[in-house]
This record gives structure tokens, C-alpha cells and sequence, in this order.
């Protein structure tokens, strides 16, 4: 399992995260972006930097994400295309993107951007919160030990 990182807006406190585990469970974590991202010196950490434009990152995280493979994303287009290569996607609240529920993320999303569309203001997403961080931590442990979320607890 490789780890894939959206990284152009991945909360500092998920990458912390995932620069510790990489090292802990020597498992590779490659952040993805736009502009120059700093990591720590690790031979399990690495950033690779895309050009400018529109989904430019997303593209390559899809490209590049093997079966197995975990990406770090809030991005539901991105993840659903991970899901569909056999990876999983986990989103720095900590929900979980497999096959038994993306395509109600992707209907989701759909439906939220036609609203959007029709000039309904849905406002964005709270800051991360320190739950949200505590899940994305716990998440991410349960699915490296091989522990994959109950369909119940993908959401929440």
C-alpha cells in the first residue's frame, strides 16, 4: 500500500499525521500539489509537484493510485476514480470512500453542486475541528491494520 496525498488542501494537522505514520509503519506517503510542499526528511516521505490548473493534481493521484493504495482527499471526483482503480479514499474528517459508498458521495456532491449552480449560497465547510482530527487519526489507523470501517461508521 502506497499512500497518495491531495495536498493542495490538506489541513497541516493531517500531514503531520501522515508523516509520523509513515515513518512508524514504514509505509510511503506522497503528497501531491501544485506548488513546491515542504516534508520532513524521510526516506518514506516525498512530494511531487504538478503544473498549475484545474483538477491538475487530482489527475495525477488517479493516475497514479495502484489497487490497495490509500489516498488522503476530501475531493469526491478524485476519490471516486480511486475507488474505481480498487483503492479507498480517506477524507481528512476521516470519512471512508470504498465501493459500498461512493456512489452516494458522488450523487451527494452532484446534487449540492447543481444547487450551487442555481445560485442557492451553501457556505463551505467548518474549520477542522480537534474530533476531526482524532478521526482521521483513528480511521487511518483502523485502515492500515487492516480494519476497514463498518458501512454505518463511514459518515460519521
Amino acid at each position: 500500500m502506497k499512500i497518495w496525498v491531495d495536498a493542495d488542501a490538506c489541513p497541516k494537522q493531517v500531514k503531520e499525521i501522515l508523516f509520523r505514520v509513515a515513518d512508524r509503519n514504514r509505509i510511503r506517503v506522497t503528497l501531491v500539489a501544485n506548488k513546491l510542499m515542504r516534508v520532513p526528511k524521510s526516506p518514506f516521505v516525498e512530494s511531487i509537484q504538478v503544473p498549475d490548473g484545474f483538477d491538475v493534481a487530482d489527475r495525477e493521484i488517479a493516475r497514479l493510485t495502484e489497487a490497495g493504495d490509500l489516498v488522503i482527499s476530501a475531493d469526491i471526483p478524485l476519490a471516486s476514480a480511486v475507488v474505481g482503480k480498487g483503492g479507498v479514499v480517506l477524507g481528512p474528517r476521516g470519512e471512508i470512500y470504498d465501493e459500498g459508498n461512493i456512489q452516494e458521495a458522488l450523487s451527494v456532491r452532484n446534487f449540492m453542486d447543481e444547487i450551487r449552480g442555481a445560485g442557492v449560497e451553501t457556505g463551505g465547510p467548518s474549520p477542522l475541528s480537534r474530533t476531526d482530527v482524532e478521526r482521521f487519526s483513528n480511521r487511518l489507523n483502523r485502515i492500515l491494520s487492516g480494519q476497514h470501517a463498518p458501512a454505518d461508521d463511514r459518515w460519521t
